[in-house]
């Protein structure tokens, strides 16, 4: 058992990590913080016997800001040689369970806080990355993994689920000239069949392809996929052809906008026919049939109830 700092380590919080402050220093980008692990666990990761004690190497973490500058732990971390004969591991250092996963830069409650932070406080990921000195593409990477975790890696995501909805959208991350690309768009219709809600986005493929949509489907447990009665699509005959072939016994069908979208753009083909054949010129305020296409558009739900 090592000896605990108990102000310090209840201010900073670090009891929670299972480490103990054994000094600080600050400078003008961080705050430095060394700690050490309140308790040594020389058992060993692969066979589970105690190695013996050869050194320690400084372990750098990046933890929450305080008075509002960024921290980095510095943790005085035991390295150990394995002496059991049959293990492959010979030099491993000590684990961290609590405060992070092995080959982590930032601590699990950093994950949390930039969570609480984009939620709450509906801060931009590039302000919370400035807060903890770090990239902005570790801050996104880090809070695009724990949603995964937190929604679609729990088992009860996709349960009640009859109907399917697929649409393409294209996606940029950033304004201007930013290259962008194509996802296609899996979401929850059964809450609008049956009255209970509104949709549910389910998941975002890379790619706009039949094999995009028709690998989703297949990785899913085959009872997902027998509780599948229709899938609303857009006219692309990709979608078709994978929904077809990964849930058969499920029935395609064209959802409202394209519905209504086809149905515009037909009428106004014939609308432009007809001013042109009438006219001579193409439709201007007044001329007859010139107005149907917007109260069409308008009033979309006079088709969907057809």
């Amino acid at each position: 058992m090592q000896p605990t700092h108990l102000v310090a380590d209840t201010i900073c919080r670090t009891v929670e990590l299972g480490l103990t402050i054994t000094d600080a220093a600050i400078n003008e980008r961080f705050t430095w913080i060394d700690c050490q692990p309140v308790e040594h666990d020389p058992a060993c990761r692969r066979c589970g016997e105690p190695g013996r004690l050869r050194d320690h190497v400084t372990r750098v973490l990046t933890d929450l800001p305080i008075t509002g500058q960024p921290v980095r732990l510095r943790v005085r971390t035991p390295r150990f040689t394995c002496d059991n004969e049959a293990c492959s591991v010979t030099i491993f250092r000590q684990s961290l369970p609590a405060a992070a996963a092995d080959g982590a830069s930032t601590t699990r409650r950093v994950t949390r806080w930039i969570l609480q932070r984009l939620a709450v406080d509906k801060m931009s990921i590039s302000a919370v990355a400035k807060s903890l000195g770090i990239g902005w593409d570790l801050t996104n990477d880090l809070a695009l993994a724990a949603v995964r975790d937190l929604v679609y890696d729990q088992p009860e995501h996709l349960g009640g689920v009859r109907y399917l909805g697929v649409d393409e959208h294209k996606w940029k991350h950033c304004r201007g000239q930013g290259t962008a690309s194509f996802v296609t768009v899996i979401v929850d219709l059964t809450p609008v069949i049956d009255g209970t809600g509104p949709a549910r986005l389910l998941d975002m493929v890379p790619g706009r392809s039949a094999a995009a949509l028709e690998s989703w489907l297949e990785r899913q447990d085959p009872n997902f996929r027998s509780r599948i009665q229709r899938i609303a699509l857009d006219g692309f005959a990709g979608y078709h052809r994978a929904a077809a072939e990964a849930i058969p016994q499920a029935r395609t069908v064209m959802d409202p906008f394209h519905v209504v979208h086809l149905a515009a753009e037909k009428l106004n083909l014939c609308r432009q026919r007809i001013q042109q054949e009438t006219k001579g010129h193409r439709g201007r305020k007044g001329d007859p049939l010139y107005g149907i296409r917007r109260v069409l558009l308008a009033r979309s739900d006079l088709l969907t109830e057809m």
